[in-house]
């Protein structure tokens, strides 16, 4: 019962738009809106319930295309509160769904191929979704320091979205990970602490921290604010399906860490064709991880329903989460929509991100390669269809994991003399 004293006594007068309860998913179970993240009643993961039944379709297509060009276009769709495009936040989303016909030459697609560039946030990946959606939790609730276990992006997000309202921040990360990421985090000017281990280890430090009197005050974006905060990965589905004019793609491939931004975006799609705004037809969802840490592809390989965990070995760190909690809930949705989960060696993953590249000038970070070489190995083996609108996501910048393609440079060094040119055989 503590969870909903917590929820129910701390907050009473929190008032989260259509956000209508806490719901779980496994058995149902509801409890009132607050910073809790696990059923009372069976351990469950809780996620965001909404009462849309207020709403008409045309009159909200039109409210969401005269909105903002960031998230906060689909507020009448969040647990957010009215006024929330005019509290000071990173205001994220509304990235560009970029049709990718070289690409799809490339790689033989004809029924359309399209890159949603993620890349193009304020700090560079997804994570300003979900971390601008958990900040306004927050502020409900009265937090006063935002918090993260983090396997890099999440901490600059994190940084900035607490630089950005006016809280203090103290972000917990692996210790060994890309330079790049640990300057952007570290830049906000909060605390950034890193923690020897990989990220399960970090995960498990801040599930402590918060039963701590230590962590009092303190908003975990992704622990006892996980279900607002993960209700940001949805705006994804709701972009591309706008982009396309108000349109499902046939198949999206999506990278899988911890396994809740594919099931958000499921979830986001389903709620389109429920409130109208799309036809109900049918769609296919993919993911996609790196070999080295697999565990949701291994067991969907295998016919598993139980993800069991493992360590992560891997380039892809934004990816390595060796025990991701929304496994068995992507295991569902790949077969219940007919999709799939695969994954790709460290060396097609580099590959493929200098063929995102060179083709359609998009430097993804190695998420983005996981996701574009599991496309093409899923279109080699027959399993995506070629003559199918697919789109593929890039969850973030390249610049923040240079050292994955640490090994290009410079074509040639000459001489400043057209002979010197020439001689090279650049002419």
């Amino acid at each position: 019962m503590a969870a909903q004293t917590v929820a129910s006594t701390s907050n009473p007068a929190v008032d989260l738009g259509p956000a209508a309860a806490l719901s779980c998913r496994e058995c149902g179970h509801r409890v009132p809106l607050g910073p809790v993240f696990a059923c009372e009643e069976c351990f469950g993961p809780l996620e965001i319930a909404y009462d849309f039944s207020a709403y008409d379709t045309e009159e909200l297509r039109r409210r969401i295309e005269s909105g903002p060009a960031n998230i906060w276009r689909y507020a009448p769709l969040l647990p957010v509160p009215a006024d929330v495009a005019d509290k000071p936040n990173i205001n994220p989303g509304w990235t560009k769904l970029v049709k990718a016909d070289n690409l799809a030459r490339e790689l033989g697609v004809t029924g359309g191929l399209y890159v949603k560039d993620d890349s193009g946030n304020p700090t560079h990946s997804f994570k300003d979704r979900v971390v601008a959606q958990a900040l306004e939790a927050a502020r409900a609730f009265g937090f006063t320091t935002l918090s993260c276990s983090s396997t890099g992006n999440l901490a600059g997000a994190v940084g900035a979205a607490a630089a950005r309202a006016g809280f203090r921040s103290c972000v917990f990360i692996p210790h060994d990970l890309e330079q790049g990421k640990v300057v952007m985090a570290a830049v906000y000017g909060g605390e950034l602490v890193g923690i020897e281990g990989n990220y399960d280890d970090v995960n498990r430090f801040c599930s402590e921290l918060i039963g701590d009197p230590a962590g009092e005050g303190w908003g975990f974006v992704n622990v006892n604010l996980r279900p607002y905060y993960a209700e940001g990965s949805k705006t994804l589905a709701y972009e591309i399906c706008e982009q396309l004019g108000w349109r499902l793609p046939d198949q999206i491939v999506v990278p899988i860490a911890s396994g809740s931004q594919l099931t958000k975006i499921d979830k986001g799609l389903q709620e389109l064709i429920k409130l109208g705004l799309v036809e109900d037809r049918p769609y296919k969802i993919f993911g996609a991880q790196a070999e080295g840490c697999s565990p949701v592809s291994t067991a969907y390989k295998a016919g598993h329903d139980v993800v069991r965990p493992q360590k992560p070995d891997t380039i892809a760190k934004s990816l390595a989460i060796g025990n991701p909690a929304d496994g068995p809930y992507v295991l569902d949705i790949a077969r219940r929509t007919g999709g799939a989960v695969e994954d790709v060696t460290d060396e097609e993953v580099v590959d493929a991100i200098k063929l995102l590249a060179r083709t359609e000038g998009i430097f993804a970070e190695t998420a983005g390669g996981v996701t574009v070489g599991v496309t093409r190995k899923l279109l080699k083996d027959g399993v995506l269809d070629p003559a199918k609108t697919t789109v593929v996501l890039n969850t973030g910048d390249g610049l923040k994991t240079l050292d994955a393609v640490a090994g290009t440079g410079l074509s040639a060094t000459i001489r400043p003399t057209l002979d010197s040119f020439r001689e090279a055989g650049l002419a």
